[in-house]
């Protein structure tokens, strides 16, 4: 019964998202998010997509496992990089009064064509793992309902999304992101209130819960996400793509507004992982499985919807992006409707074709990405905030750090990083990484500050 409700759910949400994608698209609208009218979105239709393209599937799934396996302390780690719409909002504020109008304009002036490859391909990537990551979760949780009808449902969620995300591009993620988000918060909203009702809920147990291998792993990888947040957000294009389609008060009210929303979210969803480890349950399934044991079959399916919206949300809006970025700045295809809709067939191709990898360790892809965009940090601490002009080769060395940094944790078990890396959990292993990667790129961009 609950599979034919959330299967019939999520088809209504599907069908509600191609009614609300714009009727008519234009290259303006597709590329730059304008509606019909040639107007740029509003504040809350800003917020709502920055909430919902934010709060992914895989975020959602990545703040619950942290806080069943590190209690609190591994939530508010992941809670930590939401952070980013704090440091977004600086970046995108500091980038808009030098007169550039993307990451790639400002990195392009001081860095040319070689600056702007290192961060198109660390960007590229993030959208290809956004489409994977989401996909995969869908599989999983359809995988948990019905055993076998994960890669159908992927299949059909890929087409689907794509079906309206290459009708209208961003204009269309714009739109049907609000009515997602809205879904969201009322169906999240209810399973909450269920949860902190139920009587074997206690917020003092959870706030101080250190999860089932307890909390110093959580407090290590919440150290990572405070040397990441900086960076974070300026290798993130879904997020750094809205931060130059409105007038600069409405963005910087949207980042903030984007920042609270969003972190109460995560904080809530993180307490459904917390909760299960104080019940005793065990792991299943990325903990959909456990979920289906502990929760009423309404509170399990509502959890189910939320992560099925946010994954569809997520999708349009990474392809949106990668469009832009393909047409826009590597000029790669015709800026034309059919130039982006042929990018983004491609990338959820190829997104698909990865989920059928079977990596689904959904973590792992937020330290690499994070990771790689440390080199960000250097270079926008002295170069922008400072005002600094850096030699390329100061760049250069703080893109290959930490190119080898997420190098190093992807392949942290390979013979060459054994020898190299410390013992102890990977988190460790992260930390170590990260502060060496910060502390090579600083000395590179330093170093290559120009005098006079």
């Amino acid at each position: 019964m609950q599979t034919t409700v959330l299967i019939a759910l999520f088809a209504a949400i599907l069908v509600a998202s191609l009614l609300a994608a714009p009727k008519r698209a234009s290259v303006d609208g597709f590329f730059g998010g304008l509606g019909v009218s040639g107007r740029a979105p509003g504040l809350w239709v800003l917020v709502l997509s920055q909430v919902t393209t934010w709060i992914f599937a895989r975020s959602l799934m990545n703040a619950a496992i942290l806080g069943y396996y590190y209690g609190i302390a591994g939530t508010l780690a992941y809670a930590a990089y939401y952070g980013s719409f704090l440091t977004g909002g600086f970046i995108v504020a500091r980038l808009r009064a030098k007169g550039a109008r993307s990451m790639q304009d400002w990195l392009g002036a001081h860095f040319g064509v070689a600056g702007n490859g290192c961060y198109n391909l660390v960007i590229a990537l993030r959208l290809l793992s956004e489409v994977f990551a989401n996909l995969l979760v869908v599989g999983l949780i359809f995988n948990a309902v019905l055993a076998g009808s994960g890669t159908g449902a992927i299949l059909i969620v890929a087409v689907l999304g794509l079906a309206y995300s290459a009708w209208g591009g961003l204009s269309a993620a714009l739109r049907t992101d609000v009515v997602q988000m809205l879904v969201f918060l009322v169906v999240f909203g209810l399973a909450f209130l269920a949860l902190i009702t139920s009587p074997d809920f206690d917020l003092g147990a959870v706030v101080t819960a250190s999860g089932t291998s307890g909390a110093y792993n959580g407090w290590v990888l919440l150290a990572v996400a405070a040397l990441q947040v900086f960076s974070y957000p300026a290798h993130d294009p879904v997020m750094m793509d809205r931060g130059f389609i409105a007038d600069e008060e409405t963005t910087k009210a949207s980042f903030l507004h984007a920042f609270w929303i969003s972190t109460v979210c995560i904080i809530g969803f993180g307490f459904f992982g917390i909760q299960a480890a104080l019940s005793g349950a065990e792991y299943e399934g990325q903990l959909i499985g456990t979920w289906a044991v502990m929760f009423p079959p309404w509170v399990f399916v509502a959890l189910m919807v939320s992560l099925l919206v946010s994954a569809l949300s997520t999708l349009d809006s990474a392809l949106a992006s990668a469009a832009r970025l393909v047409v826009e700045e590597l000029r790669l295809a015709p800026r034309t409707l059919a130039g982006g809709r042929v990018v983004m067939l491609a990338f959820m191709v190829a997104g698909t074709a990865l989920t059928l990898w079977g990596n689904a360790t959904l973590f792992d892809a937020v330290a690499v990405s994070g990771t790689a965009s440390m080199f960000l940090t250097p270079v926008l601490v002295v170069g922008l905030v400072m005002g600094r002009d850096v030699a390329l080769w100061g760049y250069l060395i703080a893109f290959g750090a930490a190119a080898i940094g997420a190098v190093a944790y992807f392949g942290r078990s390979w013979a060459i990083f054994v020898a190299i890396l410390p013992e102890g959990h990977k988190y460790e292993q992260l930390l170590v990484i990260c502060l060496a990667v910060l502390a090579v790129g600083f000395a590179g961009v330093l170093a290559a500050v120009r005098r006079g």
